[in-house]
């Protein structure tokens, strides 16, 4: 059951068939510009959707608004010292803001980034700041039926090849997604996390975390390798975090909060950098573009992700979704990852070439459908066409992520999805393909619109 009790409730929408076509028409056939006051269950992300507990919202009413010197960073900073065991912790609004932070910071022109796989606005923000951001996952994160336990680890043969290729002076770090998010939330293991380590140690090349779902990556560890079975959650991510040089931290994942993260490091010259840019982009250092309020509530929220009773329940309800689904046919991706179970948009509409976004078409006949809002991580999130010879590339996987906020929805709720998503699987044939009608230039996905294939 789950490890809490609720205190305050929200009503959700119920619409009609019409309402909802209607409104994926006015959308642009884009579920980011959807209303939410017209979405059921909204499953498009994880990130800042949560609930938040008594004690952190009785942290909001302490939080020091200083402009300087806040009591609410020093809060927020021994939490994150503690956690993490870095030394320089600089906020930031989110994940991107200290991603942006980091990458404006160190990269040089053409620089490699190599990652697992990068995520969305990690992958905008090494690109935007004119870098390469290389994916060096192993190949079998890329079969969907692959029930492996640890499918985000990072092949360190691959980062042999990305040396010889431009050398290591043009590694600027090594950055491992915990967990392996555009992958299907798969976590990385602690042994994978070592060689990779040991890897950049060797060559000298900094190695950083994104570790915005460190807390569920931990609790994969302890459940599925028996040499962590006996640490503590809190045990095991410190052994993550202690084999890296630094971080950067979506805290709106395994903060628990709504808004806000960080970067932080050991190295004090970096630190200087970083800070100088932070001061720049985001706020001074002892704030980083947020109140005093949400640097409370995050310092609280870092604290509770490591309670191993709410790990099991959250990584479980994904699970037991992921169960219903399996159970009804639909196609999945395997195993179940942490945050959130990714329909394959492949075998799920067959008749629909990649040219037609198949899993973008999806996750418009799942809100369609059932007023569920999913989001597509495949052709449209990271499908890209070569200026110069027209050549389009696409990625090895088509996704549509069902997204589970924390502590929101009851597995009555996720019953829900599971019988929509069935329905639709059973009428996959009706499912029509898109085409995209205006494509911005960076982070095409979250503003593009599309119509419909005739």
């Amino acid at each position: 059951m789950e490890p809490y009790k609720i205190k305050v409730v929200e009503s959700i929408a119920f619409t009609t068939r019409e309402e909802r076509e209607r409104a994926m028409r006015d959308a642009g056939y884009n579920l980011f510009n959807v209303p939410a006051a017209l979405v059921t269950i909204d499953l498009l992300t994880d990130s800042g959707t949560g609930a938040m507990s008594d004690r952190q919202w009785a942290g909001m009413m302490q939080g020091d608004e200083s402009y300087a010197q806040a009591r609410s960073f020093f809060s927020l900073e021994a939490v994150v010292r503690r956690v993490t065991g870095y030394r320089h912790v600089l906020p930031a609004h989110q994940g991107r803001a200290a991603e942006n932070v980091l990458f404006s910071t160190i990269l040089r022109p053409g620089d490699r980034v190599p990652s697992n796989i990068h995520f969305d606005t990690t992958r905008a923000n090494v690109e935007h700041n004119r870098g390469v951001a290389v994916d060096c996952v192993k190949d079998v994160a890329y079969d969907p039926l692959a029930d492996v336990p640890f499918k985000g680890d990072l092949d360190v043969a691959k980062l042999d090849r990305v040396v010889a290729e431009v050398g290591k002076e043009r590694i600027p770090l090594v950055m491992m997604t915990i967990t392996n998010n555009s992958g299907g939330g798969q976590p990385v293991s602690l042994e994978n996390a070592r060689a990779v380590s040991a890897w950049c140690r060797r060559l000298g090349i900094p190695f950083f975390l994104d570790a915005c779902r460190f807390a569920e990556n931990a609790y994969f560890n302890k459940v599925r390798d028996p040499a962590c079975a006996g640490l503590s959650i809190e045990q095991i991510a410190r052994a993550f975090f202690d084999l890296a040089d630094g971080c950067t931290m979506s805290a709106k994942k395994d903060g628990l909060v709504n808004i806000g993260g960080f970067v932080a490091c050991n190295d004090a010259e970096w630190a200087g950098r970083l800070a100088n840019a932070l001061i720049l982009m985001e706020g001074f250092l002892t704030y980083g573009g947020l109140a005093g309020r949400d640097l409370e509530a995050m310092a609280r929220g870092l604290e509770e992700v490591l309670d191993e009773r709410y790990l099991a329940h959250r990584v479980g309800q994904v699970r037991r979704l992921g169960e219903r689904l399996l159970a009804a046919g639909v196609p999945i991706l395997l195993p179940v990852g942490g945050h959130a179970v990714y329909l394959d948009a492949r075998r799920f509409l067959p008749h629909l070439p990649q040219t037609a976004y198949p899993a973008q078409a999806l996750t418009c006949a799942l809100y369609i459908e059932g007023g569920v809002r999913a989001v597509e991580i495949g052709g449209l999130m990271f499908g890209t066409v070569d200026e110069a010879t027209g050549t389009a590339h696409w990625p090895e996987l088509e996704l549509v992520r069902l997204a589970i906020p924390r502590r929101v929805y009851t597995d009555d709720h996720l019953a829900y999805v599971a019988d929509v998503c069935a329905k639709l699987y059973r009428e996959r044939e009706t499912v029509r393909g898109l085409r995209i009608v205006k494509r911005p230039a960076v982070l095409p996905h979250f503003t593009a619109r599309l119509e419909p294939l005739a």
